[in-house]
């Protein structure tokens, strides 16, 4: 099942290449057929995409977390809808089946999942547990030899066409505990939108488990009860991975607005020579590199061993912010394209939107950091994650 992984510089060459030959001029057919076409996703998986993150033991290339960063912002500058065929492959299933699933069921999913065979969905938000993710009221009753689960989930990215479900429920002791169901079971029924502000080619989807059968095996690392630190697992990896997604976007937004600002000609000259243009454009510039730099920071001190989830929770607070200001600008520089017609920037702008929300809304973030600050600096005089020398 080892994979060899290519020179990584070669290798983010590579995605750079087919982010700019392939998925950028796609875009227009994906908006037109309002899917991401079949032969990207199957170019996705041949380039191995789907196995980034994933070890080599297990078929991936399992490239570094600043590896996995830098990777995102290439292929990022293309649509974010594209990433999302992938995303709940890479980030929240992989990395919980990682590090809480048992070693048959790594070599049973992994593989498939690092070579794009094996599509996976993360089904943890439900109606009532949405921002408050601890409040999984789909519910796990152990029968003679396995499991039934009922319930439903919401907004769900890949639902409607995953293989697996990695689903969350309450067992009998009221812990939460997370399980892989097939999608075409018997009693799973999943559903998209009618209608998505942004991500309309990738829309997210509702599951209905009624009276869903699975086996003793299927409950992820034979234990009950740890689905929580599963869940936090994928959901810290996810973070990191939305916050480079943000400044992949706002430097494609950026790009996208200041050659339009150099062609278009207004009062005699180029808007490019107008120094309120010139502002606006600087201000982006500058607030995306600082997202690109605190991402990346983020990134190197998750390679060093430990899991900086405060930083990580201030990557994607900060990243998530910026690329909303950013993309409201470049709309604004684009005046009448920015909202007639088929110019990739106001598309980006209504994807980029989710963002704020995914993987924990901008205000949650904002209410834990607040509240790890505090306790922090009452227990030991510094900040969470601080870089003080102590």
């Amino acid at each position: 099942m080892s994979r060899n992984a290519p020179d990584f510089e070669d290798y983010l060459r590579t995605i750079a290449e087919f982010t700019e030959d392939e998925l950028i001029p796609s875009e227009p057919e994906m908006v037109a057929a309002g899917a991401v076409p079949d032969r990207l996703v199957r170019r996705m998986a041949e380039l191995g995409l789907f196995g980034i993150s994933i070890p080599p033991g297990y078929g991936g290339f399992g490239w570094t977390m600043e590896q996995q960063v830098l990777l995102t912002l290439e292929f990022t500058r293309a649509s974010c809808v594209y990433r999302s065929r992938f995303s709940t492959v890479i980030g929240l299933c992989s990395q919980a089946i990682l590090d809480h699933g048992t070693e048959e069921q790594r070599r049973e999913m992994l593989p498939d999942m690092a070579a794009g065979r094996q599509v996976t969905s993360f089904a943890l938000s439900e109606p009532e547990a949405g921002s408050d993710a601890t409040n999984v009221q789909t519910t796990a009753r152990r029968t003679g030899d396995g499991w039934v689960l009922d319930g439903s989930k919401r907004y769900i990215t890949n639902a409607h066409w995953a293989d697996t479900l990695l689903v969350f429920a309450r067992t009998d002791d009221a812990e939460v505990s997370a399980f892989l169901v097939d999608r075409n079971a018997p009693g799973v029924s999943t559903r998209i939108p009618d209608l998505m502000n942004g991500h309309a080619e990738g829309p997210v989807g509702e599951i209905d488990l009624d009276s869903v059968v699975v086996a003793e095996n299927r409950l992820l690392g034979g234990v009950p009860g740890t689905g929580v630190a599963a869940a936090m697992r994928g959901i810290n990896h996810a973070r990191l991975h939305v916050a480079a997604t943000c400044v992949g976007q706002a430097t494609r937004m950026l790009e996208e607005a200041t050659r339009h600002v150099q062609e278009r000609r207004q009062f005699g000259a180029p808007l490019s020579e107008l120094g309120v243009v010139q502002a606006q454009l600087g201000r982006c510039y500058s607030e995306m590199e600082a997202g690109r730099a605190l991402t990346l920071d983020a990134a190197r001190a998750f390679d060093a061993g430990t899991i900086p989830r405060h930083r990580i929770s201030a990557a994607k607070l900060y990243c998530s912010e910026m690329v909303g200001r950013v993309a409201d600008q470049c709309v604004q520089l684009l005046g009448g394209k920015g909202i007639v017609g088929p110019h990739p920037v106001p598309r980006m702008w209504r994807d980029v939107r989710t963002l704020r929300i995914y993987e924990g809304a901008s205000a949650i973030h904002e209410r834990n950091l607040g509240r790890a600050m505090t306790r922090s600096v009452a227990a030991d005089g510094v900040l969470p994650d601080s870089y003080r020398v102590r």
